[in-house]
């Protein structure tokens, strides 16, 4: 920790209310921009990690609850963005930090969200609002600060008028526009092509980190396009919204699969891969948001503790195969909480994708061997 700290933390003093489409309302006070923003409420568990939390491009369209209760101490850095802005569509925070302090801050967590015009609530009763989300499911909602706020029915209105998150097709919303590439540290050893659905920051470093060279492309490429890099592998990355809307990436995902080039996904990226495979996804209730969720491994029963964020999942059950156009397949990992698909693969092991982070931005690093293990496919294809 640094030395005094900079006492620009605090709830700026004007109220503010979040609506959410039940009707239930929590007062508090503004936080961050002042003014109106829509999305779907969901919480988040983890308690470290904020920045990388709301600049995470699956957050896109989401007013997230931070469950741990003081939020904004360490400010806000220059190096711990999982991408070029805060994609979150509001933020709800119960004790924010009366002071940054962070030998790495370069500004406070208000001052970054007033920048980037995002609006939060502070000084609500996080921990009941994250109970009733459990009761009753992640749902549409509002903050509602200063010359936005009106009476409770017109907010409401405003709120239930928003599109669902079910049938929601962001990827391309949050995907680059052109190709670009991220060189390995050290020698070259393989390329891999991301198929960029969301993708965070981190993970090509650490594509980098064991000698790949990554060309991070478009979610709407071609499998034509692909090729033409002469990739070793490909890699499906996390994103937002419902893989249910991803034809085009289900479709671009079975031309690599049919090619027999090696596959690897993260999150969005493994429900792509199981509907290439045949597999149907569906809304969970409140979904897995946080970075202390443990995954069992069904070949080996190894246990790790990992960061998720999705609120969609595939259908399945541990250890279940099933025949595919590309050969049997399995479900690899499930949830050790609520029995979740948490990963598919191939038998024949040229693809293969989790439910999890394992490039941990924040979180764990538990599941760091998994870009090992898509490099040792990569060696042997």
């Amino acid at each position: 920790m640094g030395g005094g700290g900079r006492v620009t933390g605090r709830a700026t003093g004007q109220d503010a209310a979040l609506v959410l489409e039940d009707g239930r309302v929590f007062r508090g006070s503004a936080y961050g921009a002042v003014g109106e923003t829509l999305g779907e409420a969901v919480f988040c568990t983890a308690m470290t990690g904020y920045q990388e939390t709301l600049t995470d491009p699956s957050y896109h369209r989401q007013i997230v609850v931070a469950a741990a209760p003081q939020i904004g101490n360490t400010g806000w850095n220059d190096e711990d963005d999982e991408s070029g802005k805060i994609w979150v569509a509001g933020y709800v925070v119960r004790d924010p930090a009366r002071r940054a302090s962070n030998w790495r801050a370069t500004t406070t967590l208000p001052e970054a969200m007033q920048r980037q015009d995002i609006v939060g609530i502070a000084g609500i009763d996080t921990r009941a609002l994250v109970r009733h989300l459990r009761t009753r499911g992640s749902m549409k909602a509002g903050i509602f600060s200063g010359a936005a706020l009106a009476d409770t029915d017109e907010l409401l209105g405003r709120v239930t008028g928003q599109p669902s998150m079910l049938g929601a097709d962001l990827a391309e919303e949050v995907s680059t526009d052109s190709v670009y590439t991220i060189e390995p540290t050290g020698e070259p050893r393989f390329t891999v092509v991301a198929v960029d659905l969301g993708i965070k920051t981190n993970t090509p470093r650490m594509f980098a980190e064991r000698g790949m060279r990554v060309h991070v492309v478009p979610s709407n490429a071609s499998i034509e396009q692909i090729l033409d890099l002469k990739p070793n592998g490909v890699f499906l990355s996390n994103g937002p919204g419902d893989p249910a809307t991803q034809d085009g990436a289900v479709a671009l995902t079975r031309g690599v699969l049919e090619r027999g080039v090696p596959l690897f996904g993260i999150c969005f990226g493994n429900q792509i891969l199981g509907r290439a495979l045949g597999r149907d996804t569906y809304k969970m209730k409140f979904g897995h948001r946080g970075v202390n969720i443990p995954v069992i491994e069904h070949g080996t029963g190894r246990i790790a503790i990992t960061a998720q964020n999705h609120g969609f999942a595939l259908e399945g059950e541990q250890g279940e195969q099933f025949d595919t156009p590309f050969g049997r397949a399995e479900v690899s990992h499930v949830c050790a909480n609520d029995g979740t698909v948490e990963g598919v693969r191939l038998i024949d092991g040229r693809a293969f994708s989790v439910q999890y982070h394992p490039e941990a931005a924040a979180g764990p690093h538990d599941a760091a061997y998994l870009f090992d293990r898509f490099a040792g496919l990569m060696e042997g294809a």
